[in-house]
């Protein structure tokens, strides 16, 4: 009963501190509207300096990667909050900070990289913490993280605004709330069972994997993880191909989301910022239901739970972009819509890197896949949809996000027959 409670009580603390990450990751783009109307940037520019996140992040969170699996994550992962929420800080309270898209894109992206130290150490404390058979509702769980810290991004603006009619108050009031989060991760953290005195978590279970011995306890070499677990294995390549176009249409929406409802359906700030909110917290039940369907309907078969969320994806933006001006409630349902399913996906892709190596090398394929979604994905969703909209409109960036679609289902469809979770396995999957 002892070992239980702990084992609980550790993992439901340290869940509780990923949110704070997502409050500092898209605050940008609530200030994007301000920006073109009193700083006259374009879109394209705002799109450009946005990128500088994802470019960052999508580094961080592999190399970094590397990193954290021979980090300990009390430490890991606060720090990299901490670094984030000074960032915030300084677009909040110092004007240069928006003077240019240099100064723009050089600060985003020292934010982009601090954000990449905190999937990494979690991804190693899910795989640690918790048993093979647990992971599908788990990380379910743990994924909807996205959704609580973006999602409150809306609010907490909303409420900045109102003291201080200031719209800067998007950075530094979400700023100040991660500060508590990260002394917060820092208190209730630990790194391994084993280093608090408790057993393997297979042991602890009686979850014991194929091929699983006291091995596998043991920490790799980054030369083994990256190149014998992560390069060699196909199957993660396939993912991290998908991800570059889920990413796509994840962030092509909500990075542009308010700047798109004002522009094209005339949206007011208020209704924007909330309806910001709706679209990450509607993923809270998606990303459930998803990780649901995969243990239970699906069987495991993670890449044919993705395809069907995909599919509807494609519907719910189609719906969002043909949808005429002057139906509000029509645009809220269908962003609604494409929140509760695209976080399904992109929680499915981090757990099948998780799946597709060894734990001890688990924060370094989460890693990959990350590199390609952000590098790939999410550049595009802001610099490339940004300059789109410039040059063809609206109509052109929803082009872009509905062959995103696509192609995601085009590269999960060779995962179909993996419906075996291969984490435990010495060996990489080729």
């Amino acid at each position: 009963m002892m070992l239980r409670l702990q084992f609980n009580n550790r993992v439901a603390l340290s869940s509780c501190n990923r949110p704070g990450y997502y409050l500092l990751r898209k605050n940008f783009s609530l200030a994007m509207p301000y920006l073109i109307d009193e700083e006259g940037y374009t879109r394209g520019q705002l799109g450009l300096a946005i990128s500088a996140i994802a470019i960052a992040y999508g580094l961080s969170k592999f190399l970094m990667g590397l990193v954290s699996d021979r980090s300990n994550p009390r430490y890991f992962l606060p720090f990299g909050l901490l670094v984030s929420a000074a960032v915030m800080f300084v677009f909040g309270f110092a004007h240069w900070a928006t003077s240019s898209v240099t100064i723009m894109f050089i600060l985003l992206f020292i934010n982009g990289w601090a954000q990449g130290m905190g999937w990494p150490p979690s991804g190693r404390t899910m795989v640690h913490w918790w048993s093979q058979k647990e992971r599908g509702g788990v990380v379910s769980v743990w994924n909807v993280a996205h959704n609580v810290g973006g999602g409150l991004i809306g609010p907490l603006f909303i409420l900045g605004l109102g003291w201080t009619n200031d719209w800067h108050a998007a950075f530094y009031v979400p700023a100040a709330v991660a500060v508590l989060v990260a002394v917060f991760a820092f208190v209730t953290m630990r790194d391994t069972p084993q280093s608090v005195g408790l057993p393997p978590i297979e042991e602890y279970k009686n979850d014991y994997p194929e091929g699983y011995d006291a091995s596998h306890e043991q920490e790799f070499s980054a030369k083994q993880i990256f190149v014998k677990y992560v390069l060699r294995n196909k199957m993660l390549w396939y993912i991290a191909l998908a991800n570059v176009f889920v990413y796509l249409l994840r962030y092509g929406v909500l990075d542009w989301a308010p700047t798109y409802l004002k522009e094209a359906k005339h949206f007011t700030v208020d209704k924007t910022s909330w309806a910001y909110f709706f679209y990450e917290w509607a993923g809270i039940p998606g990303t459930l239901l998803c990780g649901w369907m995969s243990d239970k309907i699906f069987r495991g078969n993670r890449g044919l739970t993705g395809i069907v969320f995909m599919a509807l994806v494609t519907v719910a933006t189609l719906v969002y972009w043909l949808n005429p001006p002057g139906n509000p409630t029509v645009d809220m349902i269908a962003l609604f819509s494409i929140g509760f399913l695209i976080y399904g996906p992109v929680m499915l892709i981090g757990l099948q890197a998780l799946e597709l190596a060894p734990k001890k090398a688990a924060g370094t394929a989460a890693g990959f896949t990350g590199l390609f979604g952000y590098l790939g994905g999410s550049v595009a969703a802001s610099a490339a949809m940004g300059y789109t909209v410039d040059h063809f409109g609206w109509d052109g960036g929803f082009v872009l996000l509905v062959g995103a679609c696509l192609l995601s289902i085009a590269f999960l469809l060779p995962t179909l027959r993996h419906t075996q979770v291969a984490s435990s396995r010495r060996e990489a999957v080729v």
